[in-house]
């Protein structure tokens, strides 16, 4: 990365399919350390953004850079710096939770003391040793995204994207996972996530409000709120004066 560059830049950011516009414009930076919240109804483009930040799809127009590499020119630069998180469970449901993750490490290349340490520390920080012999498919929600998490993680990235990591979760697998996140920042892990719960984007560093494809209001919890009893009076406000 160039001195001084956030971890996450876009300029000008454009995804069209057809005549649809699902990223418009979007201007965006993200600093490293920072978790980062990106909110918006379904079809705002919050997902397809995600998608052109881990070079999993290229921009129509504009371009971005991540972890100090351009995604259209260097996806798989990039890809080997990130951990992507998707929304639907993609994991081996016939696996066991530490079948699963043996996989993973296999696909990384992790061998010896420090697969087992890192397998070890990360089985810890989710609290999910005693169930480390469970098939993947038995898990419950909550207990299902810890393990995408852990093995998103295996491979030591420098930003984790997460998309709607907690929908349909029961509020004490949300509070798990956000206890887990606050670890992650700790460890030095940027964190870009994209989430439904306005309550949750509260407790991130900053908040970008997307609609319609487009980046309407970006700030900190408290600046966007600035007398507002809560983000989603904001939220409502905003998209109201943009239509």
């Amino acid at each position: 990365m160039r001195a001084g560059e956030p971890i996450i830049l876009t300029q000008n950011l454009t995804r069209r399919f057809g005549d649809l516009t699902a990223v418009d414009r979007l201007n965006l930076s993200v600093e490293a350390g920072e978790i980062f919240g990106l909110v918006g109804p379904d079809g705002a483009g919050k997902t397809t953004t995600l998608r052109l930040l881990c070079g999993l799809m290229d921009p129509s127009e504009g371009s971005a850079r991540v972890a100090g590499r351009d995604v259209a020119r260097e996806p798989q630069a990039v890809k080997d710096r990130i951990g992507y998180m998707a929304q639907r469970f993609g994991l081996y449901q016939d696996l066991t939770v530490q079948e699963n993750m043996d996989f993973y490490a296999d696909l990384f290349g992790l061998v010896g003391g420090e697969r087992a340490e890192l397998e070890q520390r990360l089985l810890r920080m989710t609290r999910m040793e005693p169930f480390r012999d469970r098939r993947a498919g038995q898990l419950s929600g909550g207990m299902k995204q810890k393990l995408s998490l852990m093995c998103t993680l295996l491979h030591k990235p420098e930003i984790l994207f997460l998309d709607e990591p907690t929908n349909g979760v029961d509020p004490v697998s949300r509070r798990d996972f956000w206890t887990i996140l606050y670890q992650l920042l700790k460890d030095g892990i940027t964190i870009f996530m994209t989430t439904a719960y306005l309550d949750e984007a509260e407790r991130c560093y900053r908040v970008g409000l997307m609609y319609r494809g487009k980046l309407i209001r970006c700030d900190t919890p408290e600046a966007l709120k600035s007398g507002a009893e809560n983000l989603e009076t904001v939220f409502v406000q905003t998209i109201q004066a943009a239509e």
